[in-house]
């Protein structure tokens, strides 16, 4: 009778184990990573706002300039600095030869090795195409192209990718003639994805150059 007994209570204590051991696991969510405001819609982690993460000890990008140059070099080369694409383009932002010549750069090998080169040719062609594009900035910032809002930073990342003169000719045929890169990459899709940031930073430069 009492081993019967040990039976039944050892059984009761094996179905209570495992009934716990499938209950679902009810975890609170912490704020910064789903949070309903009080005009009742929701923002995901990141935020695009600085004072939403006044307890986290990261570095904030948000629409900042580093987060442009981040986001853009992701793009171009995933951030590595000494990856060369299969038709030359090299480095963190994929520069080619003859823009890198433009910014005062000459020796590619050179280029290739030095990560601090790599952001001084970045600023630098910034600085260049901001001077060149500096009428269609004033003309067409704020304004809606081809479905597009057209803003600064979305401008520029443009001219990364084909060219100032590609930009003029985008905005003088009202944004339908599309621009594609060699890979297929359009130039709308450039001023979509990296469009909204602050680069107030760049300073319009006509003759910007590093030296390398």
């Amino acid at each position: 009778m009492i081993k019967k007994w040990y039976f039944y209570a050892g059984l009761v204590v094996i179905i209570t184990f495992l009934s716990l051991g499938f209950k679902p696991f009810n975890r609170e969510t912490k704020s910064w990573f789903l949070t309903e405001k009080t005009d009742g819609s929701e923002y995901i982690f990141p935020s695009q706002e600085e004072d939403d993460y006044p307890n986290l000890n990261v570095p904030y990008t948000g629409n900042h300039f580093i987060g442009f140059k981040e986001a853009v070099a992701f793009k171009e080369s995933q951030g590595k600095y000494r990856k060369v694409n299969s038709i030359g383009y090299m480095g963190k932002y994929q520069f080619g030869s003859q823009t890198l010549r433009s910014v005062g750069v000459h020796n590619e090998k050179a280029f290739l090795k030095n990560p601090a080169l790599q952001e001084k040719a970045f600023i630098a062609l910034l600085s260049k195409n901001k001077w060149i594009l500096r009428r269609e900035i004033h003309k067409y910032e704020g304004k809606t192209i081809n479905g597009v809002e057209i803003t600064e930073s979305g401008i520029l990342a443009a001219a990364h990718l084909g060219g100032a003169g590609s930009v003029k000719n985008f905005f003088k045929n009202k944004g339908n003639r599309h621009f594609r890169d060699a890979y297929g990459t359009s130039l709308r899709s450039y001023m979509k994805a990296f469009g909204g940031y602050d680069l107030s930073y760049i300073e319009a430069d006509s003759n910007a150059t590093i030296n390398d």
